[in-house]
């Protein structure tokens, strides 16, 4: 399997000729989600849910299909009857070849006072985690883990941790725009020397 790093929390993953595409946001390119067979959202937050790069990735192939929670899956199903499927924590499906178990239930504390909305995990083939925004743990056995790096909701020291719990081959940096070039390297060193597990950063565009 092909993983290709997209900007911020998108990914791209092709296998046997398909390709599933993972939180298509505003912070990603344009063309995102054009060309995917299956396309995944975590949760919707612009970030990680743009609805015009949906809708181009869903109108490029009429065969694609999206898996999502309500608060997603509302808002764009009227408009593709049959292709928007509505998932939850515990569900596991086949898509275009991929085999995604969900796992998750809310996004992470923000602030107190701000409600928190639904978010869920995807693994992909037993392999790849995203999380979305939460560090759930799955319980089982990960390859490569999509660590959400820097976000309003975290701070470093939970990142090691969350890295240490998964215990997973590698971890991948995601959720990255915000993360400016001069804090990459102490990123890159903490995470890496603390983390317990193989550190990767891709550049938007880079291949695994």
């Amino acid at each position: 399997m092909k993983l290709t790093k997209k900007r911020h929390a998108c990914v791209r993953l092709e296998k046997d000729g398909q390709t599933l595409v993972i939180d298509p946001g505003t912070f990603s390119e344009e063309d995102a989600a054009v060309g995917a067979d299956v396309i995944l959202v975590t949760h919707e937050h612009l970030d990680h849910f743009n609805e015009d790069r949906l809708r181009a990735g869903l109108e490029a192939n009429p065969g694609a299909e999206l898996w999502t929670l309500a608060s997603v899956a509302d808002q764009v199903s009227a408009a593709f009857p049959g292709r928007v499927h509505t998932v939850g924590e515990g569900d596991a499906f086949t898509a275009a070849g991929f085999e995604v178990q969900v796992y998750g239930q809310l996004h992470a504390v923000i602030h107190p006072e701000i409600p928190r909305i639904t978010n869920v995990g995807y693994l992909i083939d037993r392999s790849v985690f995203h999380p979305g925004d939460a560090l759930t743990v799955p319980g089982v056995a990960v390859d490569t883990l999509l660590l959400p790096v820097m976000a309003p909701w975290n701070k470093l020291s939970e990142i090691v941790e969350y890295v240490r719990e998964v215990a997973p081959v590698r971890a991948l940096d995601v959720h990255d725009a915000l993360l400016t070039d001069l804090a990459r390297p102490i990123y890159d060193h903490l995470v890496g020397e603390l983390g317990g597990a193989e550190h990767v950063r891709l550049a938007p565009g880079d291949q695994l």
